[in-house]
């Protein structure tokens, strides 16, 4: 399925970006007034091979839920146990992901990809678990390579199955106690960035558990010298499983061809393993916020993405990707729909 899914993901259509900047040049706006939002829409056009592209909408977001190992060095307060209580919160429709999807008309669906507790079947989850929980990514792999790789697969599958159903464009949403460790840590091994420079303080953790945050990091990144160049042992060594299935949900976006709005840290982590298995897939990607987490910035700064808004979110579950949905639609939805000069009889200057 990887293999097959790497296949399809192709360049970004040139024509199609040359048709939509020159059909921005004729609309009644002056030229480069919609700043990044024109830019955007050209980009989505050369995703779609089409100008106008099509519509981003109806949106689906998925939230990829894991545990993971590295919990047990305090790199967080917060019990391993929110992980699967969250998750019968999103299912109940009590988070802040499903407040701003009712808000955007966008569908959550939670992908149980290792949330080490038990869950019961429920409308709106999809059981996909390939082991409860990750290892500690500071003694050992977080999972075996066969792992991670079976956990991309689950993310390809559920973009298609969105897909199929009717979402043209996905959102990233994730769930996992003590994730933006191992997020951090993926970054670190893309980029070659220090623990320093990419580990940020999570759900808001104290001067010590930082210090030791970034110590738990340095160490992993010490033990597995982790290689780019080798992207799912990457994943493997340091991810945790709802990073390589959000990889792989990142990757079933690109060859589909459809936008895919990117969240907070945890995307951005996988995004890095996403472009380091197949550079294009960056085509589909849409930065749609800049976290406050500092890995996110600088995993951005490397895919060569901007982030649609900054308003100092660092919840994940797909929040910030939702906010940001509208912005993408409506630089859509100028191409679509904005008159040119001479059909509106508006003089140019």
């Amino acid at each position: 399925m990887v293999e097959a899914t790497l296949a399809r993901i192709r360049p970004p259509d040139g024509d199609a970006m040359t048709q939509a900047r020159a059909l921005h040049a004729r609309l009644t706006k002056p030229a480069g007034s919609l700043g990044a939002l024109e830019e955007l829409s050209v980009r989505l056009a050369g995703l779609a091979a089409a100008c106008p592209p099509p519509l981003p909408e109806p949106g689906a977001v998925a939230v990829f839920a894991a545990d993971h190992g590295v919990h047990r060095q305090r790199v967080t307060p917060w019990p391993q146990e929110v992980t699967a209580q969250m998750v019968a919160n999103f299912l109940a429709g009590g988070a802040v992901v499903n407040a701003f999807a009712r808000q955007m008309g966008a569908s959550v669906t939670v992908v149980d990809v290792g949330v080490a507790a038990p869950l019961e079947p429920a409308d709106g989850l999809v059981s996909a678990r390939v082991r409860p929980g990750t290892a500690d990514l500071s003694s050992g792999p977080a999972m075996t390579v066969d792992e991670a790789r079976t956990a991309v697969e689950v993310g390809i599958r559920v973009a298609g199955d969105l897909h199929d159903g009717g979402a043209a464009s996905l959102l990233t949403g994730d769930m996992g106690i003590a994730n933006t460790t191992a997020a951090a840590a993926l970054i670190a091994g893309f980029t070659g960035a220090t623990a320093a420079d990419v580990t940020g303080r999570g759900t808001g953790v104290d001067e010590p558990t930082y210090q030791r945050k970034v110590s738990v990091v340095e160490a992993a990144l010490r033990r597995h010298r982790p290689d780019p160049a080798d992207p799912v042992g990457v994943l493997a060594a340091l991810g945790g499983l709802e990073h390589a299935a959000l990889c792989g949900f990142l990757l079933g976006a690109a060859a589909r061809r459809i936008p895919v709005i990117l969240d907070g840290v945890s995307a951005v982590a996988a995004a890095l393993a996403a472009a380091a298995l197949a550079p294009h897939c960056t085509a589909a990607m849409v930065a749609g916020h800049r976290s406050v987490e500092p890995g996110a910035t600088v995993g951005l700064r490397q895919l060569g993405l901007h982030p649609l808004v900054d308003l100092e979110l660092r919840l994940g579950e797909g929040t910030g990707a939702l906010l940001a949905w509208p912005m993408v639609a409506s630089a859509v939805r100028v191409l679509h729909e904005v008159a040119t000069f001479d059909a509106a009889g508006v003089s140019e200057k």
